[in-house]
């Protein structure tokens, strides 16, 4: 446990370390230099960690320009979102080639950039938001990814038209063809009606604004803006970055909720501290880390989550059964997983059904989690330990009977202690150990619970069963 928990930190202090993969350029070197970063998959944690370390190298690099290479169908609105402010914000140019599609929030991204090319035949836009099955959000939400998309395009300025000998101002990327990805209730005379959500080819795209020039290859994206010899750089993962992004993927996360609460359930099972209370601390560890270091977490999930682990380990070790401390724990447990779980872009909007929406779909994910980790615990122990399977030699089969002269305790002595006075060596509720003429025994509470330390008289034996009162009382 300890040595897992030390690999845990280790792996976190190298996470926040400068990775090192980066050589510094060489101040003699005149050659472009061009940063190629990939946003070819679904837009989520994952991918914005490795655009981040991009960025960030690129800058240690003294890049002269940032090449990002989009193909994707979007993803996840609040990662989008995140891009886009660190284009926007970025000191160096940034260029994007669309090798086919920039779909929804693949659409946002790129209208962050400085300029974009497009491969013949590629789109973007369709940037209307959806849930997870595809279904169209409300309004208020349409309404913020139109905000975006239009101050995306404003962000970009105005550009002198000459046209007769008269100079007029404008936009550089229309925002009413921005918003029109989004709304299908906009008309643009000649490109859209109303009733469809804007996609447009990369010739539209070049007509309107949004994209500089058609280009097949990255190489003639590069030579279309004016960027003859240069050298290409990329991000290096490494075993690190790999593990991290490995752990926020979103099925190994399902899987470590059902490690986090099946460990706790099983834990509450059995006495004292097992296997099922490190599995459960671990997975937490794997579970929030990841999440918290690429600011996906937020503070207050971490604290109602460990509040939550904090009660239960009360309600194990210094309170009597299982009662509202136990509950409370659960509660804060899952409170914590279920609210890291949900798009931050919902809170935005406060209390609303969509938001309920939300919160019941991530306390379902954990529930059935946490139903499925119960289930697969018993068919496991059942395929691996029962006679004859893989571990089967593990499980102990053969009966001991006290009929053959097996006996676990001495009969004599533990009648000899009968009437003797010592104290609880643990916690009595009932089962515990007591501490008797500087020997400890197991024993039962006839009261029902008894603390560590209460003085105690041993009341009589059964079967080699020692049972207890406190000292003191009779009855």
């Amino acid at each position: 446990m300890n040595n897992l928990l030390s690999s845990l930190i280790l792996i976190v202090i190298i996470s926040l370390h400068p990775s090192g993969s980066a050589i510094a350029r060489d101040a003699s070197d005149t050659t472009t230099l061009v940063y190629l970063c990939k946003i070819d998959k679904m837009i989520a944690a994952p991918l914005w960690r490795s655009v981040k370390k991009s960025f960030d190298e690129a800058d240690s690099l003294n890049a002269d320009f940032i090449l990002i290479h989009m193909n994707t169908y979007g993803g996840q609105v609040d990662i989008a979102d995140s891009i886009r402010t660190l284009i926007l914000n970025f000191h160096i140019p940034v260029m994007v080639y669309i090798d086919n599609q920039a779909i929804s929030a693949g659409a946002l991204i790129s209208m962050a950039a400085d300029s974009i090319y497009m491969r013949p035949g590629g789109s973007i836009g369709a940037a209307t938001v959806v849930d997870q099955t595809g279904q169209k959000m409300p309004d208020k939400y349409q309404s913020f990814m139109r905000g975006m998309m239009r101050a995306t395009a404003e962000a970009h300025g105005k550009k002198p038209v000459v046209k007769d000998g008269d100079t007029t101002w404008v936009w550089h990327r229309d925002p009413e063809i921005a918003q029109a990805m989004v709304d299908p209730s906009i008309v643009i005379e000649g490109i859209v009606d109303t009733g469809q959500v804007l996609t447009l080819t990369t010739l539209e795209a070049m007509k309107y604004g949004f994209c500089e020039g058609e280009a097949s290859t990255i190489d003639e994206a590069l030579a279309n803006a004016g960027i003859e010899e240069y050298t290409l750089r990329e991000l290096k993962l490494t075993s690190v970055d790999r593990v991290i992004m490995f752990l926020v993927h979103p099925v190994v996360s399902g899987i470590l909720i059902m490690l986090i609460i099946g460990g706790l359930y099983f834990e509450l099972q059995s006495p004292g501290i097992g296997f099922p209370l490190a599995a459960s601390i671990t997975a937490a560890l794997l579970y929030f880390a990841p999440l918290y270091l690429e600011g996906m977490a937020e503070n207050w999930h971490l604290v109602v989550f460990i509040i939550g682990i904090i009660l239960v380990m009360v309600e194990i070790f210094a309170l009597p059964g299982f009662g509202v401390t136990g509950v409370l724990g659960i509660v804060g447990i899952v409170t914590g997983l279920v609210f890291v779980m949900i798009d931050k872009i919902v809170f935005r909007f406060g209390p609303s059904g969509d938001g309920v929406r939300e919160v019941i779909t991530a306390f379902s994910v954990v529930s059935i989690s946490m139903l499925a980790s119960f289930l697969l615990s018993l068919w496991l122990s059942r395929k691996l330990f029962s006679p004859n399977r893989l571990f089967g030699s593990l499980a102990l089969e053969t009966a001991q009977n006290r009929s053959d002269g097996y006996v676990s305790f001495d009969t004599e002595k533990q009648k000899s202690l009968i009437g003797k006075t010592g104290t609880a060596h643990t916690v009595l509720r009932p089962s515990g150990k007591i501490l008797v003429d500087g020997d400890v025994y197991p024993a039962v509470a006839e009261t029902g619970f008894i603390t560590r330390g209460t003085p105690i008289v041993v009341r009589r034996e059964e079967q080699g069963q020692l049972y207890v009162v406190e000292a003191g009382k009779t009855e």
